[in-house]
């Protein structure tokens, strides 16, 4: 199809949505999630070569260093899955593979404060896993990233943060987001605390991220491997960081246009998030799975009081808490583009499989 980099196809698949608990310590429910999304997760680890990846030492010496909290459920989580090197490496996301998105975010912080945010990304290519962990004495909902990060998510304080790719091809020494995302709602209560922690925890690309509190406190802090961290008044997101850096990305994924409708929907409507949310599940902001490679995989529509996060797709809805016991699952049968030369597991998500446009 026109716009594309590659001969693509429509294809038929159905996405597993599902939440887990993994109760207050990793085991058999995060391994088994793990064992079913490892054979993808290491090719795509390893498509640079293994030498390109940090060892067991370094990586563990780093999370020791900048993010000390979460040892502890580190060292639980790699005896669980089998200790073995690779996996332990993998699991402490210091310097991955370097890869892209989209995704669009926007946060009202009324006396009523609502966080929301659009995946958009190839649909086989998601965990579509909502991990609810209550580990080292903090409980935590969000969808899954690399075996316990999160790509968004809430805790049981209210705390809410979510990710949009900041647009910046650079890549350096750092950690993949969505451990840092974790790192957030397993050590904070608030956004002044999680802007302070962000600050101090390198990032291996740049992100905008939307940190939001149950006071409605809410700042949005842009990261990145060669600078320091910038926080802005502004209450939305797109996938870029000021000034277009990346052109190629943002014409493909529709930056601008996606941002000036946020910009246009938070001056008009910061007491009206009814039309905040139905502006999120139609274009430019949603991007249909049939007519982009980087679609619009879900819709997340967080509320930090009530400890709430609605999964929403046009026509459809599914609410968990991070407060509750809703598991299970939530398939969602989804046409969507696919390159013509890859055959789509449907079932498994293939990261490495990740368009990275180049």
């Amino acid at each position: 199809m026109a716009g594309e980099p590659f001969p693509v196809h429509l294809a038929d698949m159905v996405l597993p949505f599902r939440c887990v608990d993994a109760g207050t310590s990793p085991g058999a429910s995060v391994c088994a999630e793990f064992e079913r999304a490892w054979p993808s997760y290491r090719r795509w680890f390893l498509h640079e070569g293994e030498e390109a990846r940090p060892s067991y030492a370094d990586s563990r010496a780093a999370l020791a260093r900048y993010m000390p909290e979460l040892l502890g459920d580190f060292d639980a989580l790699v005896e669980v899955v089998g200790g073995g090197d690779l996996e332990s490496r993998f699991l402490s996301q210091w310097c991955p593979p370097a890869l892209a998105s989209a995704c669009s975010l926007a946060m009202l912080p009324g006396p009523r404060p609502t966080m929301l945010r659009n995946y958009d990304y190839p649909p086989s290519l998601s965990d579509t896993l909502a991990l609810r962990t209550h580990w080292s004495g903090r409980s935590v909902l969000g969808m899954s990233d690399c075996g316990w990060g999160v790509m968004d998510g809430i805790n049981d304080q209210g705390l809410t943060v979510s990710l949009a790719f900041g647009g910046r091809r650079i890549a350096g020494q750092g950690f993949g987001i969505g451990l840092v995302m974790r790192y957030l709602l397993q050590t904070c209560t608030t956004t002044a605390e999680a802007i302070a922690r962000l600050a101090a925890v390198p990032v291996h690309m740049s992100y905008n991220i939307a940190v939001l509190d149950a006071w409605g406190d809410a700042h949005i802090a842009q990261v990145g491997p060669d600078r320091p961290l910038a926080v802005t008044g502004a209450r939305y997101a797109g996938n870029r960081q000021g000034d277009t850096q990346w052109p190629e990305h943002a014409a493909y994924c529709n930056t601008v246009a996606r941002e000036e409708v946020l910009a246009e929907l938070m001056a008009d409507s910061l007491g009206a998030p009814e039309r905040v949310t139905e502006a999120f599940l139609m274009p430019p902001i949603y991007r249909p799975p049939s007519e982009s490679l980087w679609g619009t995989v879900y819709t997340a529509l967080y509320a930090p009081q009530q400890g709430t996060l609605t999964l929403l797709w046009p026509g459809d809805h599914w609410m968990l808490s991070v407060h509750g016991d809703v598991t299970g699952d939530h398939p969602r049968e989804v046409t969507a583009l696919v390159p013509d030369a890859t055959e789509v597991e449907v079932s498994v998500p293939q990261p490495e499989r990740m368009l990275f446009l180049v």
